[in-house]
């Protein structure tokens, strides 16, 4: 047998996104559409607004105005490309988290294999951008979704999309739409193992052969492989992980010795979250050599701002400090608007504009409306959301210190439900000084 461990595809091009439709962002105009924006800057591009690098805080930003961290999210690229290849890791990190191609262009550009995606909503904005390695994370059945899927590949050859199979009856779907669509490529598809009361995905490997064998009857799929997401194990912990992980590698070299990937060029085993890489790595590892050159696939997507809250707390680097540590790259900015009693302060920052399903804000720091100084937000604490508004209680000096002007700087926690409320984000260094923007599509 071959030997099989890469950290990337050898089959077809490099990863790369149209550098010109990601160019094109720039010069979209500035209106109403992007809150938080100078209102001055209206009718402006956004590489116009860009090269005036505007402060933040000074440079007619309206409150609230979240803000990307450029020295973080530098940072925490360069963590995850380094820390993917010193474990043999190929990397797909999920585009959900973001949605943004200006950082997908970056994840490639450091040594990403492709992009991941949940639906096929997703998928056509990645296309539009250019990108030719597409991982869909889920199972689609959707017949006007695989006729689009099916003319991509017809339109391109050189891109790549592999996707999702958990039953027979969905094999019967897919293969019936791409059928009735012509397709002159097969579909490459990974059979999804999932685990009692988790979400998608086969409970048992006897389903998997079933799903494997429906497959393989069809002319318009093909199986490469095997994957799952490990962090919807019911009460998941190290030892749990661990075990499943182990099962759906042993489903990869069952499947191998079955002959079910024979003339594939690469088998696909692919899995992780942000919350467990490193029981990904740890156990993919351990994988034997098998009949063809195995793509082991990671797809870690809240890495790329990490957070204050759930990832800050779940983050496999706490369990390998030695190996370096994320950055949270998110702050909003929201202004203190009302002090109506003792104790307590609104903001104007709420539900429309910060997460709120994993944790609430976090206020780190204080900016006086009087001078610009900065001091810790100490004794300030967000107790509930409404729409529009944050309850903060206050205890200590700020109780009396905190004034109806001032600027407060809170930490979010999953990134995932921030980044969809925002279309357009400054990008600011340390200092204030916003260089660049970044644009979503959700």
């Amino acid at each position: 047998m071959a030997s099989t461990a890469r950290t990337a595809s050898t089959a077809g091009t490099p990863a790369a996104i149209a550098t010109d439709a990601v160019a094109e962002l720039a010069r979209e105009r500035v209106d109403h559409r992007f809150k938080g924006l100078p209102p001055d800057a209206d009718g402006r591009s956004v590489g116009e607004l860009a090269a005036e690098r505007r402060s933040l805080f000074t440079g007619g930003f309206t409150t609230p105005v979240l803000a990307l961290s450029a020295e973080a999210l530098d940072h925490n690229l360069g963590l995850m490309e380094q820390w993917s290849a010193r474990h043999g890791l190929a990397f797909a990190p999920h585009g959900k988290t973001s949605m943004a191609p200006r950082l997908f262009e970056r994840q490639l550009d450091r040594g990403a294999w492709g992009i991941t995606a949940a639906t096929p909503a997703q998928v056509r904005v990645y296309r539009a951008f250019g990108v030719r390695r597409i991982f869909l994370a889920n199972e689609v059945v959707d017949a006007a979704a695989l006729r689009w899927l099916a003319a991509e590949l017809a339109a391109d050859a050189e891109l790549r999309i592999v996707t999702y199979v958990d039953s027979v009856r969905g094999v019967e779907l897919m293969d019936a739409a791409l059928r009735d669509a012509g397709a002159g490529r097969p579909l490459d598809v990974v059979v999804e193992l999932g685990a009692e009361g988790a979400r998608t995905g086969v409970r048992t490997e006897a389903q998997a052969e079933a799903v494997a064998d429906a497959v393989a009857a069809t002319g318009t799929l093909r199986l490469v492989g095997v994957a799952g997401y490990e962090a919807e194990i019911p009460d998941a912990d190290a030892e749990a992980v661990d075990a499943w992980l182990r099962r759906l590698t042993g489903l990869a070299v069952a499947f191998d010795k079955a002959g079910r990937f024979a003339g594939v060029e690469e088998i696909v085993v692919s899995a992780g979250g942000s919350a467990w890489f490193d029981a990904v790595a740890r156990v993919f590892a351990e994988l034997p050599p098998l009949s063809a050159p195995v793509l082991k696939l990671l797809r870690s997507g809240a890495y790329v701002t990490h957070d204050d809250g759930q990832y800050r707390r779940k983050t496999p680097f706490n369990r390998h400090p030695d190996e370096g540590a994320l950055h949270p790259a998110f702050r909003l900015w929201a202004q203190v608007v009302s002090r109506p009693e003792t104790g307590m302060a609104y903001l104007n920052a709420g539900k429309r504009d910060v997460s709120y399903d994993l944790d609430l804000p976090e206020p780190q720091v204080v900016r006086s409306a009087r001078d610009g100084s900065l001091r810790p937000a100490t004794g300030l604490t967000v107790t509930r959301l409404a729409d529009q508004h944050a309850f903060v209680s206050l205890t200590g000096e700020e109780a009396e210190r905190l004034e109806v002007g001032d600027w407060v700087g809170l930490g979010l926690s999953h990134p995932c439900t921030v980044f969809e409320k925002w279309p357009l984000i400054p990008l600011a260094t340390a200092d204030g000084t916003v260089t660049e923007y970044v644009r979503t599509f959700f």
